[in-house]
């Protein structure tokens, strides 16, 4: 297996090779967006419309010094910025910083990917980061107003562990938590229910077993907790049989998130080390979500994380790549249009024309 998982960072880095070459000869990537925001480095972009403003919580990228690794150290994100939009195509405007890691006093590093949510007049900001013993937990910070500032609660959320919350509302108004991540966001490390400290790096090591799954739960009415069990979110196949840890390009890995289209579940998530945005249907929020296939192709830069939301009748997703910096660890977030084909089906998108 870490022979496969080195040849797919061979690959990887080969096209970004080709592509500086090809940069280098006059012959410019042609990307199929272009940067939303140029003044801070973004990524991993959740975008809600409130208010019917457009607002996009990304993470906030730096250059902390640290060096690359598979645990994604060199991601040391420290605070949030949001931002605003009047419509797709204005000028997204930068709020300043919405919460900063040294105001979560339970957190010690590595404000990595967030969401948000507003209910009953509150926004919230779901957040993950390492606590004191570098265990990712998720907490929730609280404003009156959707690009804060936001105050966050003294502890994580009960229960909670891993990275990438992604909050969906259905149409009763009830709220659900999706979040976890492999490798570098631990999720592998709580197989057990406990965490261990000592476990693997990457995932199972058991290839024709299950894959590790997404974990949902159901969000409490003041959205400060879980109302109920943490479950995991199963993927099957057309015969209804799990995905296993082996099939790198379809199983999950980390960014999902939850969008409803004509009554369906549409899970979709990053297959991580194969670099592909995939999706899969189910008929409720816990699942299970039967895969469907493929619908973004690789961006440049090792992480691909996105989310989907309908603006005035149409449906976009926003992502990220690295065409501003040419650095992994240093995005730039975009947004293009999504399209649902009429057998209900995403049409795939090609990040370069």
């Amino acid at each position: 297996m870490n022979m496969i998982i080195r040849t797919y960072r061979i690959f990887i880095l080969l096209a970004a090779i080709i592509q500086l070459k090809s940069t280098c000869r006059g012959q410019a990537v042609k990307y199929l967006s272009q940067p939303l925001i140029t003044g801070i480095y973004t990524a991993d972009p959740s975008a809600h419309v409130f208010g019917g403003k457009i607002y996009i919580y990304p993470s906030h990228d730096i250059d902390a010094g640290v060096p690359e690794n598979d645990n994604g150290d060199h991601f040391a994100m420290r605070d949030y910025h949001i931002f605003s939009m009047d419509s797709i195509g204005a000028k997204p405007v930068d709020n300043g910083v919405a919460l900063d890691l040294k105001d979560i006093p339970w957190a010690g590093r590595q404000l990595w990917a967030p969401d948000a949510a507003y209910k009953n007049g509150m926004y919230f900001l779901y957040f993950p980061a390492k606590d004191k013993q570098d265990v990712f937990h998720i907490g929730v910070a609280v404003s009156k107003s959707p690009v804060g500032p936001f105050k966050a609660e003294k502890e994580p959320i009960a229960g909670s562990f891993s990275i990438d919350p992604a909050v969906f509302t259905d149409n009763d108004g009830t709220s659900y938590m999706y979040f976890g991540g492999i490798w570098g966001g631990q999720l592998q490390r709580w197989a057990s229910g406990k965490y261990d400290a000592n476990g693997s790096k990457t995932d199972l090591h058991q290839d024709d077993a299950p894959a590790l799954s997404c974990k949902v739960a159901k969000l409490s009415g003041d959205m400060k907790h879980f109302d109920g069990p943490v479950k995991d979110v199963v993927i099957v196949d057309d015969n209804g049989k799990p995905l296993p840890g082996k099939d790198h390009d379809r199983r999950f890995f980390e960014g999902s998130w939850m969008h409803k289209y004509n009554g369906k579940y549409y899970f979709t998530y990053s297959t991580g080390d194969t670099h592909f945005l995939a999706y899969a249907i189910g008929a409720n929020p816990y699942g299970p979500f039967t895969y469907k296939g493929h619908f973004m192709k690789p961006v440049q830069g090792w992480t691909t994380h996105h989310s989907i939301v309908e603006i005035k009748g149409k449906w976009y997703i926003f992502y990220h790549d690295t065409q501003l910096s040419g650095k992994t660890h240093l995005r730039n977030v975009k947004v293009t249009e999504l399209h649902h084909n009429p057998d209900g089906s995403i049409e795939m998108i090609d990040p370069f024309r």
